[in-house]
């Protein structure tokens, strides 16, 4: 059905520097911007040209790109508060793998809706995962409606498992167009360097992108520098010849300026996770630096056991806060700069720069209105601002992905939550008793 919000205010996100909102109205056909407009008469045209639109008042709302979350683990839903405050390896080798071990692949589609769910009713329009078993998660992509880039995860041991994994990504990505996949090996130390090699050959191959977890902590470092002649991980990925445009770096936290350049040179695109850095006390990345320097940088949520949450509002106003004190600099990283982050720059890293991330006429259908009646958002001087330091997840009214309402009134179109809820209790529930017997 064709579509036609009126009455808003629109953010188009469409211009390096801050663009200027504005009064008017949005139209969609098929699954593409074809209105984007103040003038009246315009917009009466359009009504004209498709008597059968829906036609919905956006009153008192923000217009606005949705939100893309590069790097995340959609289904560890399953493993929110299952092992908090613990060091990144203890936290992986004795709590996280253990669990995951006990997980079948019915288990994790139920978290990876959870997951979905709660992003959608956060804004979120379009989320990269990487996991195991994302043929499972394509399944939950296509059900409810959001767009995904799926990365097929492998460390050094499961390798055919994973080769299993991608083709049965491929059959169940067939035929839709918000599917996209990679190839994702864990990290530079939990993957060796033939092995990495072979999975970016395996991805240039099939025309897939790359992604994968570099320089998220100290130990990282010291494991890579002992491995391979004291290179970084970033300088040890660039002698392998893997990092390129199409290539997701998750955190980059522990880089110099030499992998700073490397990262800038070779279009690599960072996902800044920036609560889940802080929670594992990872380190502060110089996103600044980076910014500087040309580096393509975005924003992620990581998991939901290593942040808790997939909220991008919260992303946003920390990662400004964060790097400002690191700083000592209270312009850094201002607000435009870290909602571009979150959705023209998101898109840039997915390969759809100007599809996604975008309002402008001929760009994918794939937005959020916010409903700035609330008394967190009043006043407003300057609107982006107040978006990215005062707005949250609930704020977000209705959601739609290629051209499709999938939120409308804070309610995920055709989901029964309190059941799916339940279903996610009594899973998580089963999966911990089984891991702690285990140990036994």
């Amino acid at each position: 059905m064709d579509l036609l919000f009126t009455n808003c205010t629109v953010l188009p996100m469409t211009g390096e520097r801050e663009s200027s909102p504005f009064e008017g109205a949005v139209g969609v056909v098929g699954n593409r911007l074809a209105l984007v407009s103040g003038d009246g008469e315009r917009i009466g045209r359009f009504r004209r040209e498709h008597p059968a639109l829906r036609e919905i008042d956006a009153s008192g709302k923000v217009l606005m790109p949705g939100l893309i979350n590069t790097h995340c683990h959609v289904a560890m839903t399953l493993q929110r508060g299952y092992a908090d405050d613990l060091s990144l390896m203890e936290w992986l080798h004795e709590h996280i793998w253990p669990f995951e071990a006990q997980q079948t692949p019915d288990e994790i589609v139920t978290g990876a809706e959870l997951g979905i769910v709660e992003m959608l009713l956060g804004g979120v329009t379009s989320f990269v995962d990487m996991y195991w078993h994302e043929n499972r998660i394509a399944e939950a992509v296509r059900r409810l409606g959001i767009r995904a880039m799926l990365g097929a995860s492998y460390l050094d041991t499961n390798w055919d498992a994973f080769v299993e994994d991608l083709e049965r990504m491929q059959r169940a990505a067939a035929g839709c167009e918000r599917i996209r996949l990679a190839v994702a090996p864990h990290a530079p130390y939990s993957c060796s360097a033939e092995s990495i090699v072979r999975g970016k050959e395996l991805a240039r191959t099939r025309g897939l992108h790359f992604m994968t977890h570099i320089a998220e902590t100290e130990e990282e470092l010291r494991i890579v520098a002992e491995r391979y002649g004291g290179a970084t991980p970033v300088a040890h990925l660039d002698a392998l010849g893997v990092l390129d445009e199409r290539t997701i770096g998750a955190h980059c936290i522990h880089v110099g300026e030499e992998d700073i350049r490397i990262l800038a040179e070779r279009g690599v695109a960072v996902s800044h996770n920036v609560q889940s850095n802080m929670k594992i006390a990872s380190g502060i990345a110089p996103v600044a630096q980076m910014l500087r320097a040309g580096v393509c940088c975005t924003l992620g949520t990581d998991g939901c056991c290593s942040n808790n949450d997939l909220d991008m509002w919260e992303e946003m106003r920390t990662a400004s806060f964060l790097q400002k004190v690191a700083t000592m600099d209270p312009c850094a990283l201002p607000a435009y700069e870290v909602l571009r982050m979150a959705t023209a720059e998101g898109a840039r890293a997915l390969g759809l720069a100007g599809e996604l991330g975008v309002i402008r006429e001929g760009a994918l259908a794939d937005f959020i209105l916010i409903d700035r009646r609330k008394p967190h958002l009043t006043p407003t001087y300057d609107l982006a601002a107040n978006l990215v330091y005062c707005g949250k997840a609930a704020d977000v009214d209705t959601v739609v992905v290629d051209g499709r309402v999938v939120v409308e009134g804070r309610t995920v179109v055709g989901l029964d939550l309190d059941a799916l809820c339940a279903r996610v209790r009594h899973t998580a529930e089963s999966i911990a008793a089984r891991a702690r017997a285990a140990e036994k």
